[in-house]
């Protein structure tokens, strides 16, 4: 039984708790609080908004932005469903081991996925040399990378164990006599998959999907360094316009938008999370 708090302690640690709250609370206004307050004011110069919300550059970024995103994150739901259903349920030399190493990809940099994709498939990468060696041709014909389906594998390969690694912490989760039970009953593996691990499986995949789908949103080392220079997304567009074109107020405006974009993608993939018990 637990020994009952003095009411004259209790008092005072509810005195004392907005003084230890303060430096916290400090550091949190100078370090983000202070410089997107003076983002926030930067685009509020006149005309600002309306420019750049009016021109089509905007708009195109926008939609390259939304579209990567929502594509990459599909790609990665499915790609990571059958690799975490593989890994979980698939008795296979080393399964361990590549769950270890899910983890640590995990806090790998994206720009060096994508140094990694340029190396195999860009213009002068591993697949087009041995393409020109046994062809004799003078060029390989891979060159997809600087194109937007290069930007959505290295999208897709980067992000996809962000959805694995909830999913192998639901599967581990599972009552294995359902699997029983149903294969018992002559029920096909496929079958299996779709009517019993998959329910199980949704809210790990909402979860995981939407914060893939927050962080495509606001990818910028990926997008750079394949060099597809037909790719605008917002961040890209908010290095444009700041470094390229020192046009402040525009870049600010657009970092707003995406600022606005992520923050209510992030109270979805919280309330998300907060239902699949993350």
């Amino acid at each position: 039984m637990e020994a009952a708090v003095p009411a004259g302690r209790a008092s005072t640690t509810r005195r004392t708790a907005p003084v230890w709250a303060l430096p916290p609370v400090a550091v949190l206004a100078l370090v983000f609080l202070y410089p997107l307050a003076l983002v926030v004011q930067e685009s509020l110069a006149p005309g600002a908004y309306a420019d750049v919300l009016a021109s089509a550059s905007f708009r195109e970024a926008l939609v390259t932005t939304v579209w990567l995103a929502v594509a990459s994150t599909a790609g990665c739901l499915a790609l990571g469903f059958v690799l975490a259903v593989v890994i979980a349920f698939v008795p296979f030399p080393g399964g361990r081991a590549v769950s270890k190493f899910i983890d640590v990809f995990l806090s790998f940099p994206s720009f060096l996925i994508t140094l990694a994709l340029l190396f195999l498939y860009g213009t002068v990468g591993m697949a087009n040399g041995l393409w020109t060696d046994v062809t004799g041709d003078p060029s390989g014909p891979f060159r997809f990378l600087t194109t937007p389906w290069g930007v959505l594998l290295a999208e897709i390969t980067y992000f996809t164990p962000f959805v694995v690694r909830p999913l192998l912490a639901a599967f581990s989760q599972m009552e294995t006599a359902q699997l029983e039970v149903a294969s018992s009953l002559g029920a096909r593996p496929l079958r299996i998959v779709r009517q019993v691990i998959l329910p199980e499986a949704l809210p790990a995949l909402a979860a995981g999907g939407s914060l893939v789908l927050v962080l495509c949103l606001n990818e910028f080392g990926i997008v750079l360094f394949t060099g597809a220079k037909g790719v605008t997304t917002l961040p890209m567009l908010v290095y444009g316009k700041a470094i390229l074109e020192s046009d402040y107020a525009a870049a600010c405006v657009v970092a707003v938008v995406n600022v606005a974009l992520s923050v209510g993608l992030y109270a979805l993939y919280r309330g998300v999370s907060r239902r699949a018990g993350a």
